[in-house]
């Protein structure tokens, strides 16, 4: 693959590779992680990398695994901020040249640090790494800083390390945001994100119980393995394409109808918007938890508090 430069960057599009022998590249400058949500610490890393690899006229490389480290290590199930293509996307309006998102398995974690840094230079070229300062790979995490120094000193790459990048609030992490997240607290994910927490998916046919109190919702078949905010409403943007719409948006079991649900759906209510949007993929920015979900006795009921609902998301979208 050969880069030119153009305007003091590289040309894009960004190149997302799922394993590593599909990368052929030359002078490579790497970090490794999993980078999930491309939070405000993680774009210092990123924003440093693609800085400095442009400057030295070699192509910004980023290395990341699916699924979680964790979720095969010790059998957690960790719900993800962002896909891999998400993760991708937001990397290469970043400025990054190649993605590579590689399989974690088992096997993968027995390798040691000296074998897995090998195959990278190898098949890298790989002249810089830059990693976070608590980062380790290989077999029992032994490859951190001090050891991936080593081992570039043996086999010709330079190792950087950047500090934590803090807030009021300590370290910004993945761990904490996700917590956020569960809660319902989207607009502290936000600030610690950098961005509105979002979740997308395909429109598809519900029960279409909306529609009969002339409130049509956007039922959305969202991917299982994203984090979701905890049941409740929420003040979100809806994008449709290139356009854009306020939200009231429910996720949960709808216990006035299916208490018996037992899979969080995902119902998007589109201000001022009247069209046919099956099969088309919808985006929602979450923005502010308006309340929780309730069970109401009855339909009068609900659709008192679903206007009440519209008009609030209204009022915390206004502006925004």
């Amino acid at each position: 693959m050969t880069f030119s430069r153009r305007d003091g960057g590289f040309f894009h599009p960004m190149r997302h590779y799922h394993t590593l022998e599909e990368v052929s590249v030359k002078n490579a400058w790497l970090t490794i992680g999993v980078f999930d949500g491309i939070h405000r610490g993680h774009r210092e890393i990123i924003r440093k990398l693609v800085t400095d690899a442009h400057v030295n006229h070699a192509p910004a490389v980023l290395l990341t695994f699916e699924p979680h480290p964790a979720n095969v290590l010790s059998g957690q199930e960790i719900k993800c901020l962002t896909t891999p293509d998400e993760r991708a996307e937001l990397l290469g309006s970043l400025g990054m040249d190649i993605v590579i998102t590689q399989r974690f398995t088992r096997d993968l974690s027995s390798a040691t640090a000296f074998e897995y840094m090998s195959r990278l230079k190898r098949t890298l070229d790989l002249k810089h790494l830059l990693i976070g300062y608590d980062f380790a790979l290989g077999k029992g995490r032994e490859g951190n800083a001090n050891r991936l120094a080593e081992i570039g000193a043996e086999l010709g790459y330079g190792v950087e390390v950047i500090n934590a990048l803090s807030d009021e609030s300590g370290v910004i992490s993945s761990t904490e945001i996700r917590k956020l997240v569960a809660t319902g607290n989207v607009g502290e994910a936000a600030k610690l994100l950098g961005y509105n927490y979002t979740i997308g998916g395909e429109v598809i046919h519900g029960a279409g119980r909306g529609r009969t109190i002339n409130f049509p919702t956007a039922n959305i078949d969202y991917p299982k393995q994203k984090a979701t905010p905890s049941n409740g409403i929420y003040a979100c943007w809806a994008h449709l394409g290139n356009e854009k719409f306020m939200a009231a948006t429910n996720i949960g079991f709808n216990p006035t109808f299916t208490p018996e649900r037992q899979i969080p759906s995902l119902e998007a209510y589109l201000l001022d918007f009247d069209r046919d949007i099956y099969g088309e993929h919808v985006k929602l920015d979450f923005v502010s938890r308006i309340r929780n979900e309730l069970k109401f006795n009855s339909v009068e009921a609900l659709i008192w508090k679903i206007q009440e609902d519209v008009e609030k998301t209204r009022e915390l979208l206004a502006g925004k």
